[in-house]
């Protein structure tokens, strides 16, 4: 590309303006992300628009094109780090201004696995698509599960595994949270890769998710179903 190729961001309209994040969410370009959402917020744009038309936007574009393995772990991450750059600059305005948000999700790999790549991929992919995210990171014991449950009160909890020894963890914390009377609280989604559905209606979780991109579906219509329940 030569210099003059060079496309200036401030010099498109709003609708060029949001294709070209598309496009550079698309390639992982973290600061022309950056730099975008600064050009809407200047130009007045509300940040929850900016998340939902910009960012949203862009990464379902990618989720798709991951689902059907047209784009691969290293770019999705490059996607989700770049769609990360734009949400420093609009969380603390969004909490200003109440945006509404899709649902919170509480994330962690079950104890005894230190796997998280997958893991990380589901909560990008889930901050992409507008949720909230808790990540509790790795090795967690059902203890874990259950604070983040009191404390962040979220509509999903989360769990995966990498590892067919670690596995059965997931049916030790659905249990606990059967015996405490609060399993029907909450939206429990599982995944990795020696996982399947089986499995998941095994241990009674509401859903396995195969990837990340499966994941985002999966959450936005439990979280759907459960809001329609709640106004009826």
């Amino acid at each position: 590309m030569s210099e003059e190729d060079d496309i200036i961001l401030s010099e498109l309209d709003d609708e060029e303006l949001v294709q070209q994040m598309f496009d550079d969410l698309y390639d992982g370009l973290k600061e022309e992300i950056e730099e975008g959402v600064n050009i809407l917020l200047e130009r007045g744009w509300a940040p929850y628009d900016i998340l939902t038309k910009a960012l949203v936007g862009g990464m379902t574009i990618v989720g798709a094109d991951f689902r059907d393995g047209i784009l691969f772990v290293p770019e999705v991450l490059l996607a989700a780090n770049a769609m990360k750059g734009g949400m420093f600059i609009l969380k603390p305005l969004l909490a200003e201004t109440g945006a509404p948000r899709v649902g919170k999700m509480v994330i962690g790999t079950v104890k005894g696995d230190i796997h998280d790549i997958g893991k990380n991929l589901v909560a990008m992919m889930m901050e992409g698509a507008g949720f909230e995210v808790v990540d509790l990171g790795i090795n967690n014991p059902v203890e874990n599960y259950l604070e983040a449950m009191e404390a962040e009160g979220p509509d999903i909890v989360g769990m995966s595994a990498l590892l067919t020894t670690t596995m059965p963890y997931m049916k030790v914390v659905i249990d606990t949270m059967v015996e405490k009377g609060i399993r029907d609280d909450y939206i429990v989604l599982v995944g990795g890769a020696p996982l399947n559905e089986e499995f998941g209606k095994a241990i009674g979780a509401d859903a396995y998710c195969r990837d990340a991109a499966v994941a985002v579906e999966t959450a936005k219509e439990f979280v759907a179903r459960k809001h329609n329940q709640m106004s009826a």
